[in-house]
C-alpha cells in the first residue's frame, strides 16, 4: 500500500469525492479513484503519462472545456 500523502488531485477539483489522485511510483505514475483509495490503482510509464497529458493539451480526447 502507497503513502496516502504522496496522492496529489487537481486544485480544481470539486471536494465531492469524484476525482482521480496521481502519485509517482518508480519510474511512472501511479492513478487511483480518489472514493476508493485502497481499491485497485493504474500505473503508467512515463512515456505512456506524458502522451497522455499532451493528448488532453492538444484536445485530442473531445472532452471540450
Amino acid at each position: 500500500m502507497m503513502d496516502n500523502s504522496s496522492f496529489k488531485k487537481s486544485p480544481f477539483s470539486e471536494n465531492v469525492g469524484a476525482c482521480v489522485e496521481v502519485s509517482r511510483m518508480g519510474d511512472g505514475v501511479v492513478v487511483r479513484d480518489s472514493k476508493n483509495p485502497g481499491g485497485p490503482m493504474l500505473w503508467f510509464s512515463a512515456v505512456e503519462w506524458t502522451a497522455f497529458l499532451y493528448g488532453v493539451l492538444v484536445g485530442e480526447f473531445g472532452l471540450g472545456s
